[in-house]
């Protein structure tokens, strides 16, 4: 590549921007705050969509969609709701050349218009539980903006249930949680911390929200996917009731859950290097490169016939043949290593020769290793599963290492540094506050999983009957 990457060392802002940029993701778009997102961007969000969807229609969920205009008193109906987005709302009040009666909001989620139109559908216990999901764009007018991780546009899935019962409700809230933790781990390598956000830090108009959060390559914090128990809120206000089995009216209880294209952004944080990208096979648009290699016509066509039997033996790999004429091996090996392909096979004369090939990983640098082609078709897949569970690992132990358990508040103050900090909390809107105004890091969830007994909170001193996770986030 003529560009080099700006070293993680030096300015990790400017080593993720070079990243996203140089290996094609996406880049700016003449809009301010929003971005174009690049085939092979785009190619990689269709991955984690596949997943994602795969995993919903597998509970139950079925794909609708909605209109991207919304009347801005469907918004106003909420009142937590509009005082939470009333900040990032983008509103129309022209359009054909008029003004309109009503101001239209573009879209920043979709819980009033959903239920504008349950109300409709749902008129008995027999209608229940509708369980949808919509892929689409949102808008939130952001001030601050980051490829990927923080846009004024961005796509997303969001889905939006209906249950007869409370503990319906519930129990399907916590069910999309694991599948967001389920697919991270699983398919992005991932390793994520489930919890439940505190008051200040809950998705407005809720009554419980839920996150699934990662550690970055900088010890900073990102919420990777969240998921919403609503109660009967939005229902009240649009009259979403349902007739049940005692015939009597009563409202719905709804959930909603979301999941964006910040998860590309984690990708490129979590695993990626000053080479540029490192993708783990599950998700990479791209899972295997054949580099053929030849000096002469003659050792070209040698090359080419083995490497068109290569291709039909690996079926069921993303494989792609690099064929192209006037760049160099070496100028191919460097672009392939950007865009984070996690496996490369070489292929010259000599290897030809031999009845081999050389395979080199993305995710250990100067790994190469000559194989025979007898077995390739079982090696190679066994390899991709052994990048990708190499992957998580070192996610995993890079956020064990970046994970602090603090006695006191100075401890705190330190550990927010550098990655995540368990801690007592007593549960005070006051003590959180503290922490964000003096270290600028959040409670980023209450976890899921507990430790025994009690403790003190960790700015107050008081008995504190949970532990809450602290970092700075993007």
């Amino acid at each position: 590549m003529a560009q080099k990457v700006t070293p993680r060392s030096k300015d990790y802002s400017r080593w993720y921007t070079d990243v996203v940029r140089m290996a094609e993701l996406a880049d700016y778009a003449p809009v301010r705050g929003c971005m174009v997102i690049r085939p092979y961007g785009y190619a990689l969000w269709e991955n984690i969509q596949q997943g994602l969807d795969r995993r919903f229609k597998a509970t139950g969920h079925q794909n609708a969609y909605f209109p991207l205009f919304i009347p801005l008193s469907f918004i106003q109906k909420e009142a937590e709701h509009v005082e939470g987005f009333a900040p990032q709302l983008a509103v129309v009040t022209h359009g054909g050349g008029e003004k309109l009666e009503e101001p239209l909001v573009v879209r920043p989620t979709s819980e009033t218009i959903i239920n504008s139109m349950l109300a409709q559908w749902i008129r008995s216990y027999r209608d229940l539980p509708m369980l949808l999901n919509q892929w689409c764009n949102v808008v939130r007018w952001e001030k601050r903006t980051r490829l990927f991780l923080r846009t004024t546009e961005f796509l997303w899935q969001e889905g939006h249930t209906a249950h007869a019962t409370e503990q319906e409700a519930r129990e399907e809230t916590m069910r999309m949680l694991e599948v967001y933790r389920d697919f991270a781990e699983t398919d992005a390598a991932i390793p994520v911390i489930s919890g439940r956000k505190s008051e200040s830090e809950k998705f407005a108009g809720t009554v419980d929200s839920y996150s699934i959060e990662a550690l970055m390559g900088n010890g900073w914090a990102l919420q990777a996917g969240t998921s919403h128990f609503l109660g009967q809120n939005f229902a009240r206000v649009f009259g979403t009731q349902f007739l049940n089995e005692r015939n009597e009216q009563e409202f719905v209880w709804q959930t909603s859950w979301g999941l964006s294209t910040r998860m590309v952004g984690a990708v490129v944080m979590v695993h990626g290097d000053d080479q540029g990208l490192v993708l783990p096979p599950r998700l990479a648009p791209i899972q295997a490169v054949l580099v053929p290699i030849w000096k002469s016509e003659e050792e070209r066509a040698q090359v080419m016939e083995i490497a068109q039997g290569i291709q039909n033996l690996l079926e069921g790999v993303r494989l792609r043949l690099d064929d192209r004429e006037g760049y160099t091996p070496g100028w191919k090996f460097n672009d392939w290593e950007m865009r984070g392909v996690p496996l490369r096979i070489e292929l010259g004369p000599r290897d030809a020769a031999a009845g081999q090939v050389t395979l080199a990983r993305r995710d250990q640098k100067g790994s190469k290793e000559a194989v025979p082609l007898a077995g390739l078709d079982e090696q190679v897949p066994a390899l991709l599963k052994e990048i990708q569970q190499n992957l998580f690992d070192r996610a995993a132990h890079f956020r064990e290492e970046h994970t602090q358990y603090p006695e006191d508040y100075a401890g705190l103050a330190q550990a927010v540094e550098t990655g995540f900090a368990w801690a007592w909390w007593c549960g005070s809107a006051e003590c959180e506050a503290r922490v964000k105004d003096e270290t600028k890091a959040t409670i980023r969830n209450v976890p899921l999983e507990q430790p025994a007994g009690r403790g003190h909170c960790i700015v107050c001193g008081e008995e504190a009957h949970e532990q809450a996770v602290f970092a700075r986030a993007y």
